[in-house]
């Protein structure tokens, strides 16, 4: 594991940690400095789960492509 990857925290724990900046935000009571750095806190999780959804999306791809080219494959007019 490199350190970068020792500090990336998984798609739940960032998705977790988005919904209680938001609730934050949302709730109000803060400083400027504070809100923007909330923001911009949020902002960094957003883009991480972003990336994390778009490596399960290539994953995915990647395994119906490989189902489909198979030699199991269906034809055309299988039913299912």
């Amino acid at each position: 594991m490199t350190e970068e990857n020792a500090e990336t925290p998984s798609y739940e724990r960032a998705r977790e940690e988005l919904t209680e900046v938001v609730r934050k935000l949302e709730t109000g009571g803060l400083t400027l400095e504070q809100s923007i750095d909330l923001w911009e806190r949020g902002e960094r999780l957003a883009a991480l789960c972003e990336e994390w959804l778009q490596g399960a999306r290539v994953k995915l791809a990647a395994a119906m492509a490989r189902r489909e080219d198979g030699p199991d494959a269906r034809s055309d007019d299988a039913p299912f």
